[in-house]
């Protein structure tokens, strides 16, 4: 039997299932690979100097929710947008305008407007009432179906599968991990510019589902994801001296990291999430301490008179790079995770802050200000390559993606404006905003979900 023959697509096999959360919501998936991956030849190679999108059809998933199948649809199509290695295909071009689940497509109407890749998709709910969302991904050229996937989940979580499914798309396509299935947390700034209320809100990667974490009684800066759970470490300027806390994003419980005589700032986790990295100012200087979240022990990392702070740990929990102006001016220094002598590894014009560990360990993401501009920037571990991927009259505060090929930092265009939330690829190529309700700055961008 053909693998193309409708009666082989309906018969395909439930294999693999995997359960993913998203607080008490589930989304069940159960793969349907009718051809094995192996033989297919379709994939994207991302060169900054070459590289152009791969021209992909994306059909309105059908079944009883027309509606909602347009819905999925869009989201999936938005995402794959966005990320600029793909160049989904307007809906007026396609010839054939809708494709049956259960028959192969007619790859020559597919071909014709040059599409590479074609999705096809339904929609219907189980007797149980649930949402049951399948997919698959089809090479046009090559006529062979790349992957099939189908998840149950409550109806309400629909724009989580959309993410999901744009997440299989990219994996399966490029060979990186995906980045849709994610969320970020950031500062809603509303109000006006010298008196703004600032609360810690989070929202999907594409900027919809926004929640409000705080109420705006207390002023919040910097927050931080942990790379392996749902929790953010953030600080908050109440009574007193500022304190580090560390909130439960899905229960809501909120902790003081600790007490310390003086200000603390600029927490960050550990790979692991079992610890938090942060600075302690003592009168004209600061330096960089680490607390055990368990035991709540604290360890000194630096010892110096000047300013050590933004300490960010390697993927692997072995190094640390921080912002020092120990040489006279704000540079990068990296250092053994538990503490030493110290390397400055920036040496171009400027000055360097807010260093970031990529979670992939080959890159290093900054903020550089030279003259009047503030520039996003990447540079590898030993300080080489440096990359100025956007720059303008103020951008800050970049973050990276579970996959590390992106980044999110915010721009302050300045006069009476505020800042909002951006999105560059690490070649630069690509830039896009990232919608919010008001003003948004300090994007901090989460793990994947599943």
């Amino acid at each position: 039997m053909s693998p193309l023959d409708p009666d082989y697509l309906r018969s395909m096999p439930l294999i693999n299932r995997r359960t993913a959360l998203l607080g008490a919501a589930s989304v069940a998936a159960t793969a349907v690979l009718g051809v094995s991956s192996a033989h297919a030849e379709i994939s994207i190679t991302v060169d900054r100097g070459s590289f152009q999108p791969m021209p992909i059809a994306i059909t309105d998933f059908g079944g009883a929710d027309p509606n909602l199948g347009a819905q999925i649809s869009a989201v999936i199509t938005n995402n794959l947008k966005r990320s600029g290695v793909f160049a989904p295909i307007d809906k007026k071009a396609f010839v054939e305008k809708a494709a049956s689940m259960d028959a192969a497509p007619q790859f020559d109407s597919w071909k014709v407007i040059n599409a590479q890749a074609l999705v096809t998709g339904r929609v219907i709910r189980d007797p149980s009432g649930r949402l049951k969302a399948e997919f698959r991904l089809w090479d046009v050229f090559a006529g062979q179906q790349l992957i099939g996937q189908q998840y149950f989940t409550d109806p309400n979580n629909w724009r989580r599968v959309a993410h999901i499914i744009s997440d299989a798309i990219y994996v399966r396509l490029t060979g990186d991990k995906g980045f849709f299935d994610s969320r970020v947390v950031f500062v809603d700034e509303t109000g006006p510019k010298d008196n703004r209320k600032k609360r810690l809100a989070i929202m999907d990667q594409d900027g919809a589902n926004v929640r409000y974490l705080t109420r705006g009684d207390d002023l919040v800066v910097t927050p931080r994801f942990s790379p392996s759970s749902q929790e953010v470490t953030y600080m908050s300027f109440g009574n007193g001296d500022p304190r580090v806390y560390l909130l439960n994003i899905e229960t809501g419980q909120r902790e003081v990291v600790g007490n310390f005589p003086g200000m603390t700032f600029a927490p960050r986790f550990s790979p692991d999430g079992q610890k938090i990295v942060m600075s302690l100012s003592q009168g004209s200087s600061s330096n960089i301490f680490v607390m055990d979240l368990r035991s709540r022990t604290t360890t000194r990392l630096t010892d110096s008179t000047a300013i050590d702070t933004s300490p960010s740990l390697s993927p692997d929990g072995a190094q640390m790079v921080f912002e020092s102006d120990r040489g006279g001016a704000p540079q990068i220094y990296l250092m053994s995770a538990g503490g030493g002598p110290a390397k400055r590894i920036s040496f171009g014009e400027g000055r360097y802050s807010t260093p970031v560990w990529s979670p992939r360990g080959d890159y290093i993401a900054f903020t550089k200000q030279k003259g009047g501009t503030f520039a996003i920037g990447i540079m590898k571990p030993d300080g080489s390559g440096e990359r100025i991927l956007t720059e303008g009259f103020h951008n800050e505060g970049p973050t990276w993606a579970p996959n590390g090929r992106y980044l999110m930092f915010f721009r302050d265009a300045g006069g009476s404006g505020g800042a909002k939330v951006f999105m560059v690829d690490i070649t630069g190529r690509v830039e896009v905003p990232v919608p919010s309700p008001g003003f948004a700055s300090d994007p901090a961008w989460g793990p994947l979900l599943n």
